[in-house]
């Protein structure tokens, strides 16, 4: 971008947070550029496409399996167009985005204002307003409790607006940079998820198979386990651990479970978005080394050991081998994490709460598992947690590319719209 070259003048724009533009743009009020459409599609709902505004635009809903609400009626729903521009003008959380323009024709929840222009570019306006969206340049205009733009607010507004053949040329230039951007950062997100895989799968053949490639397999018996080496034992769940229900103590902290496999204090890591009870009825005491299982939330890998004392809430089964000198904890916990990522303890679900299942200690310990010798459950935890750290290292810098290339993208837009370099 320091390649690009600036506007030969400029001149004040009157706004504080823009500061110049270049002298020949235009300074408009939105009353100019946009009308709002409003049509209600009424009873020929079921001739429309769902439509709905995200992060990746306005998409069209699957109707036959959805995500989130649909409502009972849809006579208040609105039609949009291929090119109508979907405005959300108020503050709220399941909203993540303030403007969409549409690729498909289809209705929307009256909840949004549907506007039509005539007079200027639509891609060049689409990128002056998805840039004002991402720099949140819309939070002085909100009012009131529900943070609502008001539509003479709105009108009011003034957009900053080049020629008409700037307008397309700088629209097309941001369509060819933002394209190679977006494919690079799609590249480096099929490699994350490869990276991912290959973990899984480093994890899962060592944790089954234990890390000889030449060892001699049996048929373990168990079905859903399959072939093991030939030394290995097979025992039920609870000849291995015992549940624990130790009282708790008066400084115990909470300990929480969390889907990634940490066990840890919850001061450790967050403590907004949880629900504290005002009366501990049932708590249970946790100790540093506990296998701990969430009951509710081990179909999607909320097992692990803990890392410190505290207490939990009784929706945990705590765990402690019975006999420490042929049990390593950490083995298990990997064990069951990987059961839990193949959706086998999901396939166990009897609960009714979607994506949910009811996992409790005595499911665990009517279940049968592989008995390496503890020599060998260890030997198995330090490769995993030497390969994974190895792996979890190029997937953060993987992610690390992907913010820059987001950043630099934003970066750009805002550049170009605002007139602080010249493309044309």
């Amino acid at each position: 971008m320091s390649r690009l070259e600036k506007y030969s003048s400029y001149r004040e724009s009157g706004v504080e947070w823009l500061g110049e533009i270049p002298e020949h743009w235009e300074t408009l009020s939105n009353k100019n550029i946009f009308k709002i459409k409003q049509k209600l599609v009424g009873t020929k709902s079921s001739e429309y496409d769902l439509l709905s505004l995200t992060l990746r635009g306005i998409i069209k809903r699957d109707m036959e399996n959805p995500q989130g609400k649909f409502p009972a009626e849809f006579n208040t729903y609105q039609e949009v167009k291929k090119g109508d521009f979907v405005f959300c003008l108020f503050d709220v959380e399941e909203t993540p985005r303030t403007v969409g323009l549409s690729q498909h024709d289809g209705m929307i929840t009256g909840a949004y204002t549907v506007m039509t222009t005539k007079s200027i570019d639509k891609d060049y306006l689409y990128y002056f307003y998805l840039n004002l969206d991402s720099s949140k340049r819309f939070k002085p205009l909100y009012r009131g409790l529900r943070n609502t733009i008001p539509k003479d607010s709105f009108f009011s507004f003034k957009t900053f607006i080049p020629p008409k053949e700037e307008q397309t040329q700088i629209a097309s230039f941001l369509d060819e940079k933002t394209s190679q951007i977006n494919k690079a950062i799609s590249q480096k997100e099929k490699l994350i998820e490869l990276l991912k895989e290959y973990r899984q799968i480093t994890i899962n053949e060592a944790v089954t198979r234990g890390l000889d490639k030449d060892v001699e397999l049996k048929d373990s018996g168990v079905e859903w386990i399959g072939e093991i080496p030939k030394h290995w034992e097979i025992e039920k769940g609870k000849r291995l651990f015992k549940q624990m229900k130790r009282p708790v103590r008066e400084q115990d902290e909470i300990v929480t479970c969390f889907r990634d496999g940490e066990v840890t204090l919850r001061s450790n890591r967050r403590t907004d978005g949880f629900t504290n009870a005002l009366k501990e009825h049932g708590y249970q005491g946790v100790r540093k080394g506990d296998l701990i299982i969430h009951n509710m939330d081990a179909f999607a890998g909320a097992i692990g050991i803990s890392d410190s004392d505290g207490k939990s809430t009784p929706v945990y089964s705590v765990c402690r081998p019975w006999d420490e000198s042929i049990v390593y904890s950490k083995y298990y916990a990997l064990y069951l994490r990987n059961l839990a990522l193949q959706d086998f303890i999901l396939s166990l679900a009897k609960g009714i709460r979607e994506r949910s299942t009811d996992f409790r200690f005595k499911d665990f310990g009517e279940l049968e598992y592989p008995l390496p010798p503890k020599e060998e459950q260890i030997k198995i935890v330090e490769y995993i947690e030497t390969q994974t750290t190895k792996i979890d290292k190029a997937i953060e810098l993987q992610q690390n590319y992907i913010a820059k290339l987001k950043e630099y993208k934003a970066s750009l837009i805002d550049s170009v719209v605002t007139g602080k370099v010249r493309v044309v």
